[in-house]
Formats: C-alpha cells, sequence, structure tokens
C-alpha cells in the first residue's frame, strides 16, 4: 500500500471518528439517569448547566480574549429572574427561560459598552466589582429578593404520561436546554462573529485593517455571554429550587474561570471537560481532606495546569494526535512494499582466465 493510499484511508478513517464519538456520547447522556441513582443524576444535571454557563464564558474569554471575573453576577441575576417569577407570579417554568436569557442580554449589553475603554487587568477589576457587589445588594431588596433568607420555588414537576421521577425530568429538561444552546454557540462560532472574535482576540489594530468592527463585537461578546450565564442560572433555579445571595459570592465567578482554563479555552469540548471538574472535583478534595478542601483543590488545579498547559481538551487532542501517529507509524511497519524482481537477466558468471581454458599448444621441432 502507498503512502497515498494510506493517508487516503486515515482521513477517511478520521472522518467517522466524530460522528461515533458523538453517537456514543448521546446514547450515554440519554441513558444515564435510568442507570444512575438520584444523587448521581443530580451531579449529571449540574454539569450540563455548568456547561452552558462555562460556553458562554468561552465566548468571551476564550475566543474574544476578555478577562472577565463577574460571570458569577451573571450567573445569580438569571437565577434570581427565574426565581421571582416563579415566586411572584403563577407562570409556567419555561416561561421563565426567554425572560432570564432576554434581561442577561441587556444588562451584558450595557455592561460591555463602559467596558470598551478597558482592557486586561482593568477590565478583570470591573467585571470583578460587579461580583463583588451584587450578593449585598440582593440582600436589601429583601421585598423582591427575600433577602439573607433567599427564595424557595417549586421545581418543575415531571407530567404523568413520562413515567419519569422528578431527577430524571429535571435532567432531561437541563440536556435539551444545554444541547440546543451549545448548538448555538457552535454556530455561532462558525459565522462571521466567531471569525470577528477570533481576529480581534490575535491582533485588534489587524482586525479593525481588515473592517472588523472591534466595539461592535466586543459589546456583543458580553451580551452572547451574558445570556448563556442567564440561561444556566435559570436552570439553576430550576433544579435546586432555592437561591440565595450567598450562593453567588465571588468564589462562584472565580470557579467558573479557573474551570473554562482547566477545561480549555477556545476548545468546543472544553466547557464540558470544564464543568465536570467544577462539579465534581471539590467534593474529591472534601473527601481527601475535610479539614482543608480548598487547599486540595487548587493544589488539583496546579497539577492539571503543570501537566496540561492548554487545558484538559488539548492534552485529550494531543493524546488522541499521539495515537494516530502511532497507528500510522505502525501501518506503514507492517505493509512496506515488497521489493519488486529485476526485468533484465542474471549476471554471466564470470569468464575463467584464457590459461585455464585453452588448450596447450604443441611445438613443432
Amino acid at each position: 500500500m502507498s503512502t497515498g493510499d494510506l493517508t487516503t484511508k486515515t482521513a477517511r478513517t478520521a472522518r467517522w471518528v466524530r460522528p461515533l464519538a458523538a453517537l456514543v456520547l448521546t446514547t450515554a447522556l440519554l441513558a444515564a439517569p435510568y442507570y444512575f441513582a438520584p444523587f448521581r443524576v443530580f451531579q449529571l444535571t449540574m454539569v450540563l448547566l455548568y456547561a452552558v454557563a462555562l460556553a458562554g464564558l468561552n465566548l468571551l474569554v476564550g475566543y474574544g480574549g476578555q478577562i472577565s471575573l463577574g460571570h458569577g453576577a451573571f450567573f445569580a441575576v438569571g437565577a434570581y429572574t427565574a426565581a421571582v417569577m416563579l415566586d411572584r407570579f403563577t407562570i409556567d417554568h419555561l416561561a421563565t427561560l426567554p425572560v432570564a436569557a432576554a434581561g442577561c442580554f441587556l444588562l451584558g449589553l450595557g455592561f460591555g459598552v463602559p467596558a470598551l475603554r478597558l482592557r486586561g487587568l482593568y477590565l478583570a477589576l470591573v467585571t470583578l466589582a460587579f461580583a463583588v457587589f451584587l450578593p449585598p445588594l440582593l440582600k436589601r431588596f429583601e421585598h423582591v429578593t427575600g433577602g439573607s433568607m433567599g427564595l424557595t420555588v417549586a421545581k418543575p414537576q415531571p407530567p404523568a404520561w413520562t413515567g419519569l421521577a422528578e431527577d430524571q425530568w429535571l435532567y432531561f429538561l437541563t440536556l435539551a436546554v444545554a444541547a440546543v444552546a451549545l448548538l448555538v454557540i457552535r454556530n455561532l462560532l462558525r459565522s462571521r462573529v466567531g471569525r470577528a472574535l477570533l481576529a480581534i482576540r490575535e491582533n485588534e489594530s489587524a482586525a479593525e485593517v481588515m473592517g472588523v468592527k472591534l466595539s461592535f463585537y466586543k459589546t456583543l461578546a458580553f451580551a452572547w455571554s451574558a445570556m448563556f450565564a442567564g440561561v444556566a442560572g435559570c436552570l439553576y433555579t430550576w433544579v435546586i429550587g432555592f437561591v440565595s445571595p450567598d450562593s453567588f459570592s465571588i468564589n462562584l465567578s472565580i470557579t467558573l474561570l479557573a474551570g473554562l482554563v482547566v477545561g480549555g479555552l477556545a476548545s468546543v469540548y472544553g466547557p464540558l471537560l470544564g464543568a465536570a471538574f467544577v462539579m465534581y472535583v471539590p467534593s474529591v478534595a472534601q473527601d481527601i481532606s475535610p479539614a482543608a478542601p480548598g487547599v486540595v483543590f487548587g493544589l488539583l488545579i496546579i497539577v492539571v495546569m503543570y501537566v496540561a498547559p492548554t487545558g484538559l481538551a488539548g492534552l485529550a487532542g494531543r493524546a488522541g494526535h499521539t495515537v494516530r501517529r502511532s497507528v500510522e507509524r505502525l501501518r506503514r511497519t507492517r505493509r512496506r512494499p515488497e521489493p519488486v524482481p529485476s526485468a533484465e537477466p542474471p549476471d554471466s558468471p564470470p569468464l575463467a582466465p584464457q590459461h585455464l581454458t585453452t588448450p596447450p599448444t604443441t611445438r613443432k621441432g
């Protein structure tokens, strides 16, 4: 087999890897709530809603190249929007989702305009301030937000015809919303908006020369990021059924940013891996050291960053690339072409010396 045929076969095989992996992942996600205990189903539900929040943050940080330490505040706004609507009005839970998304989109739009003049650490400081003052602000409006006691709302109940338990129904609702949100983000990144954000991240001056409107796309990145954080916050209210200001402290914003970096910036699968890290690693740290779980959590982040500087998604990509190269090398070794026999006749044996083949002559006397 020639090198060209081997390359074509490898490319054809790689073309089927992603659809097959997507099929396996979809099957596993659909079957998970039927095989796990309710608490494990709850953890998977939290992973999905955190993945939506991290995917929105990835638009701003990973693709837009901007720093935000206030993503937890937008998450809180979406959660409180859904909670207040469910507490004050008799409406369906699904009606709170577009309202929370639209409200956070407008808030991100308004927040992104003054942030246009800032970049780097200055922008991070402003977003950090937003995450710091929001919880005390929620406590002051006690007649609306419930103050320090928070709000307790009813969870979505499964229809009778589904035959599902409450935790399974919440899982499938979150899975459906997360699938739509991730699909929208994927298509958004493949559009003109995604290309513009990548150009801005690489070089703002060059992007502006090429006709990219910096102010428009930067503000839009903030708005989209805040919107998906609001969607995740709304899902959080559905799943938990309770919101309080202490649930959305500055630690949430820092944890979300750390989860995105650990999962992998500017990666499709980075938010999913980062959400799993945010959900499961603190529990592991608590089991390792109940006295100081934060220390263990920080050490695990340091270890992951040393082992995988580009995140878990980059580590998985490098491992897959190494496996593919090893397989190709093994195939080349096993299928080397055999030497083709030459068409020329074999060489004739060397002639004997003449004094050995010529009979002696008789001298005439």
